[in-house]
């Protein structure tokens, strides 16, 4: 242990202090224990929304998708080749969207529409039951009178229907090509329930067979777009643009981030934001900490005309009290992140707190933890404790030994 150490924990001892001077290093702890403790908590729900956001829409949307200019794809079986020679693409597969009007025997509601190859699709979806999405839309016989549909939850709740209900369908949007085809009903079975979590999702949308919805929609072979799966999701721009570059001029690619730039943007935002205004918490501690050294030193004149006396150098007495302000943001911060990672625990161990789906897209509290995150925090809250204990080791630097006679 160095003699700076040492003489700092022998200042910090209660027994050697007034008594307001341990009540506002106490406040201070404190102070900084819950800066932390708070920050660590939003932070990490911030950021688990983040990624249970992200986890979610990549389960039901793809990375890539590719579409031609002011047209629907005709030839989308030489568009995949052409795509899945592009490098970090995993696989390609057709897709149909449709927007339309359900009715059940209760209510009518609006629905989208997708039509997917169950044999291509990546689709990730958890469904009611045993049988997957993929699974359910594949049983789908184009021979059956009725064409098969996996619902949405919540739509179906709001339909008032279960698996093996019929419902109407009716087509309000119709292949470019084809402008005269008018909008008919048609008998459509519920084959499945699936849940993404996402209200957005669960509460507007259907899948079908592919070939069974270009049948509805008397459309053909022909299909709204390509979705791809790529290796590094991360790379989705970079991959969008060699596959636009493949295809030529009469299609263009638009990836995941695109899509939803505005919706991650805020939440990036938001996040920065908790940031900046969680961390002024700790700067109110800071100054419990300046306070608690400066009163310190005022109290301690005579002990620091000694040791300078004793040949302590102006170096030497500011890395005394650098240290006392280290241990007290030290406490706090080893306070605030034991606290705060126990609360995080159990806020994912536990969901208790309910969201309304319809406005935050998730119903339940998503908790992550990042190395990242938590080091940032860290590291930002020590540096303003150090600053904070500048001031107050500066002036304890410029104490003379006669001052020590003259207060003493």
């Amino acid at each position: 242990m160095s003699f700076e150490t040492f003489i700092a924990r022998r200042f910090l001892k209660i027994r050697h202090q007034r008594k307001l001077v341990p009540l506002i290093t106490i406040l201070a702890v404190l102070g900084v224990a819950v800066g932390v403790m708070v920050l660590i908590v939003v932070i990490a729900v911030m950021t688990g929304f983040q990624s249970e956001l992200k986890r979610r829409i990549l389960g039901i949307e793809s990375h890539v998708m590719v579409m031609r200019y002011n047209d629907w794809i005709g030839d989308h079986r030489q568009v995949i080749e052409k795509i899945d020679r592009v490098q970090g693409v995993i696989s390609s597969a057709p897709y149909v969207y449709a927007q339309g009007m359900l009715r059940s025997s209760a209510q009518i509601s609006a629905i989208v529409l997708k039509g997917i190859d169950p044999d291509l699709s990546m689709i990730q979806v958890g469904t009611r039951g045993d049988r997957g999405l993929k699974q359910l839309v594949s049983e789908d016989d184009s021979k059956q009178t009725e064409a098969g549909i996996v619902l949405g939850e919540v739509l179906a709740e709001k339909l008032q229907v279960g698996v093996g209900d019929t419902l109407l369908l009716t087509v309000v949007s119709s292949h470019q090509n084809n402008p005269r085809l008018l909008p008919g009903m048609h008998r459509l079975k519920v084959a499945g329930l699936f849940e993404t979590g996402m209200h957005q999702y669960d509460g507007s949308m259907g899948f079908m067979n592919i070939h069974r919805l270009q049948q509805i929609m008397g459309v053909r072979d022909t299909v709204t777009g390509i979705e791809v799966r790529i290796l590094d999701e991360d790379r989705a721009e970079a991959v969008a643009g060699e596959i636009t570059a493949a295809l030529g001029m009469h299609y263009w690619a638009t990836q995941w981030k695109q899509m939803h730039r505005n919706l991650f943007s805020m939440l990036g935002l938001q996040k920065l934001m908790m940031y900046v205004i969680l961390t002024l918490i700790i700067l109110v501690a800071a100054f419990n900490i300046a306070s608690a050294l400066i009163m310190m030193v005022k109290e301690k004149v005579r002990d620091i005309a000694i040791l300078k006396v004793m040949g302590a150098s102006n170096r030497s007495i500011q890395a005394i009290f650098l240290n006392k302000g280290l241990v007290i943001g030290l406490t706090g911060i080893s306070m605030g992140c034991a606290s705060g990672l126990i609360l995080c625990w159990i806020l994912s161990r536990y969901s208790f707190i309910d969201l309304p789906g319809d406005v935050y897209f998730l119903t339940t509290l998503p908790v992550r933890i990042t190395l990242i995150d938590m080091a940032l925090i860290i590291l930002g809250t020590l540096l303003i404790c150090v600053f904070a204990s500048l001031y107050p080791a500066v002036k304890a630097a410029r104490i003379m030994p006669v001052d020590g006679v003259r207060y003493g």
